[in-house]
This record gives structure tokens, C-alpha cells and sequence, in this order.
């Protein structure tokens, strides 16, 4: 009797399967001190830049020589202002089909691609700097959340402990 490929079972691996509760979950990626920091560091440069300007240190005012010369540096805190937006906008959040953070760029990560997860975080500091969840894919991919939220570091923690015991059997 010869082995019929089509009726051997097919090899594969349960898929870790995450809900937060409640599901969604959802938060601001940073936290509100921080943002605050970012928008006051962005106007401040801004002013310097204003004041510069002010001063003829890019050349005269008066003629669009001077534009040109602080070109660089207005493209540069134009770039800035974008990013305290993209800051300001970023949020983070759990459902049934993954992690996803929008961002710059958005990032999406499904529960069953993942193969570790860990909450980084600054003890005490959460209030400033917001704490990362380092996730990792079977593949070896990796992505980083931001979670100032205090509900999702619960969920993040919680999925983190499920995946841990998942993968260990």
C-alpha cells in the first residue's frame, strides 16, 4: 500500500490567538508631558529661526536671496513641525486581528505572527517618556509601539505573559 500524499495530514503550528479586553483598545501612542516637550521644542526653534531671520544672519530680509540661504533650515523645521503632528496624532491600538500604531508610518502586527513580545519601560517615568512594546514575528521581523496609555501597557503585559506560556509549549 502506497502513502496518498493528498490524505496525510498537513504539518502546521496553532496560531497564538490574543483578545484584548475590552476589545479594542486604544490609546495615545505618547504621552501628553511629551507631546507638550516636542511642541514647545519646535516653537522655540522656531522663534530662534524668527529671530535669526530678524537679525540679517541669512542676509538681508528684504530680498529673496536671503529665503534661499535659509532654505535648509526653514525645510528642516518644517520637518520638525510635521513630526510633532505625526506626534501629536500617533495612537495605538489592540482588536482581535493584531497591534497596530499610526504613525509616520503606520505599523500593523497580527497576534499570530508573533513569536515574543516585551513592555519596556523607564519605572516611574512613564509620564514622560512612553514605554515601548517590542514585538518580534516567527519570521524575525520586529516593530516597536509606543503605549502611553495606561490600559494597553495592561493589555501589552497580559499579551506578553500569554504569548511567554504559548510558546513555551
Amino acid at each position: 500500500m502506497t502513502p496518498d500524499s493528498s490524505n496525510a495530514p498537513a504539518l502546521s503550528i496553532t496560531p497564538f490567538v490574543f483578545e484584548p479586553t475590552p476589545s479594542p483598545v486604544e490609546g495615545a501612542a505618547f504621552s501628553n508631558t511629551f507631546q507638550a516637550l516636542v511642541w514647545l521644542m519646535t516653537l522655540g526653534l522656531g522663534a530662534w529661526l524668527w529671530v535669526l531671520w530678524q537679525q540679517d544672519k541669512f542676509g538681508d530680509p528684504a530680498h529673496l536671496e536671503s529665503v534661499r540661504t535659509a532654505g535648509w533650515f526653514i525645510l528642516g523645521w518644517g520637518l520638525l513641525v510635521w513630526t510633532a503632528w505625526q506626534v501629536r496624532l500617533s495612537r495605538t491600538s489592540m482588536d482581535v486581528q493584531g497591534l497596530s500604531q499610526t504613525w509616520i508610518w503606520h505599523k500593523h502586527m497580527p497576534y499570530e505572527q508573533l513569536a515574543y513580545a516585551q513592555l519596556i519601560r523607564v519605572k516611574g517615568l512613564e509620564w514622560l517618556v512612553a514605554p515601548r512594546f517590542y514585538v518580534r514575528t516567527l519570521a524575525g521581523k520586529f516593530a516597536v509601539f509606543y503605549i502611553a496609555d495606561p490600559a494597553l501597557q495592561r493589555e501589552c503585559e497580559r499579551l506578553g505573559f500569554e504569548l511567554e506560556a504559548f510558546r513555551r509549549f
